[in-house]
C-alpha cells in the first residue's frame, strides 16, 4: 500500500513560527524533530520508504529533500501551484491510477498532527488496506475517537459495526458533521456514533478516480490530460500548463459531499490524535492538565498557569501572572493574546500583506 502525506499547507495560526518561507511542517514545533519529519516517522516500521510519498508545493520540494533524504526523490509530488484538497488528491490519484489503479492507497491530510498511539495507527492502515483490498469500491475513513466536545474539529457519523478485522471494530459511514455548536458536540460524545474527523482515508486509485469523473467532471478532464501525460516526455510540460489553471476545490465539495455512503466504511480509533495546526491546539496536546503551562526554550513563567510560552531566541522571556496565554518570541516578531484570540492570527496576517511588514508573512 502507498501512503501519501500532504504537507502543503502555510499554517498561517501557527504564525509567527510559520512563514510562507518556512511553513509549520518543517519547523520543530515538537521535540528536536519537524513536524514533516513526525508524521513519516509514526509509519515505520510497518511501511517502507519506496511506499512513502510527500505531496507538497514546488517552492517546498527542496526542503522535503533536505529533511527527507531517504525518501525516493520520484516519491515527492510536486504541484506547480497551490490549487486547494480536491484538486491535490485528483493529482495523486490520476497519476496512482495510471501506475496501479487497484493498490490501495492511504492518504493523510496534514502533517503537522501528533499521534501518540502509533502502532494502533499503523493497525487501523492495515486494517483499511484489508477492507479496501477485498473490495476495491470502497473508501475508509480513519476517524479518532472524540476525548472531548470540541467545536472547531469535523465529525463523522457512522452507524453498526459491520464486521471486525484485526481486533479493531468496522462500522458503516452515515457522513460528515462539520464544526458543531457546543450542545451538539457534547450530544455527539455521548451518543458514541461519532469520531473526529482527521481527514484521513483508505480506498483505490481507481474508485476515487471513477468518483472524480462522476461528481467533478470538469475536474477530471483536466486531471485526464496530467494522467495521460504521466510517465512521458511531456509530463511536467503539461502539468505546469494545466494545473495552475484548475479551479480550487475542497476536497469535501469537490467528491465526499456526494458520495454514496453505501460505499463507504469508518474506522473510530483511540489512536491519541491530536492537530496542532493553531497554538491553543497544541497547547491541549502537549499537557496532562489544562491548567499545565507548556514552554519550549529560554522561559521563566511564575505565578501562572494555562498558558503557552515558546521562545525560538536566546533572550529570556518571563511571564508573571498569566492565565490562559500564548507568547511565542521569535527573532523578528514577539505574539501575546489570550488562547481565545487565536482565531484572530489569520486575519492580522492577513492584513499584513501589502504593508511594510508583508515579509513578516
Amino acid at each position: 500500500m502507498k501512503v501519501v502525506i500532504f504537507a502543503g499547507g502555510v499554517g498561517t495560526r501557527l504564525w509567527p513560527l510559520s512563514r510562507k518561507h518556512t511553513p509549520k511542517q518543517f519547523e520543530k514545533i515538537v521535540g528536536d524533530k519537524s513536524m514533516l519529519q513526525i508524521a513519516v516517522s509514526k509509519l515505520f516500521p510497518e511501511f517502507k520508504w519506496e511506499e512513502v510519498f510527500i505531496s507538497t508545493g514546488k517552492q517546498y520540494e527542496d526542503i522535503v529533500k533536505e529533511q527527507l533524504p531517504q525518501l525516493p526523490s520520484k516519491n515527492i509530488i510536486v504541484e506547480p501551484q497551490m490549487r486547494d484538497v480536491g484538486p491535490a488528491v485528483g493529482l495523486i490519484t490520476a497519476l496512482f491510477a495510471k501506475e496501479d489503479p487497484n493498490e490501495p492507497f492511504a492518504l493523510l491530510w496534514g502533517s503537522d498532527h501528533l499521534v501518540k498511539n502509533e502502532a494502533l495507527f499503523r493497525k487501523a492502515l492495515r486494517t483499511a488496506e484489508k477492507i479496501v483490498s477485498k473490495d476495491n469500491e470502497k473508501i475508509v475513513f480513519i476517524g479518532q475517537k472524540p476525548r472531548f466536545a470540541s467545536q472547531n474539529l469535523g465529525y463523522i457519523e457512522f452507524g453498526k459495526q459491520t464486521e471486525e478485522i484485526n481486533e479493531v471494530p468496522v462500522f458503516s459511514f452515515e457522513g460528515f458533521k462539520y464544526r458543531p455548536h457546543l450542545s451538539v458536540a457534547e450530544k455527539y460524545i455521548k451518543d458514541g456514533h461519532h469520531a473526529w474527523n482527521l481527514g484521513y482515508f483508505v480506498t483505490t486509485p481507481k474508485f476515487l478516480w471513477k468518483l472524480f469523473e462522476e461528481f467533478s467532471p470538469e475536474l477530471h478532464k483536466q486531471l485526464k490530460e496530467i494522467h495521460n501525460a504521466y510517465k512521458t516526455s511531456t509530463y511536467e510540460e503539461i502539468l505546469e500548463k494545466i494545473y495552475p489553471t484548475i479551479e480550487k476545490i475542497s476536497f469535501d465539495n469537490a467528491i465526499l459531499e456526494k458520495l454514496d455512503p453505501s460505499y463507504a466504511r469508518v474506522l473510530s480509533v483511540d489512536i491519541g490524535w491530536s492537530d496542532i495546526g493553531a497554538w491553543e491546539a497544541l497547547k491541549e496536546a502537549l499537557s496532562e492538565r489544562e491548567d499545565e503551562n507548556v514552554t519550549k526554550g529560554k522561559v521563566m513563567l511564575e505565578d501562572s498557569s494555562d498558558t503557552l510560552m515558546f521562545n525560538f531566541t536566546n533572550q529570556l522571556t518571563v511571564g508573571i501572572d498569566l492565565d490562559k496565554m500564548l507568547v511565542i518570541n521569535t527573532e523578528d516578531v514577539l505574539l501575546v493574546c489570550p488562547k481565545d484570540s487565536v482565531p484572530k492570527i489569520k486575519k492580522l496576517v492577513e492584513s499584513l500583506s501589502g504593508t511594510s511588514n508583508e515579509h513578516l508573512t
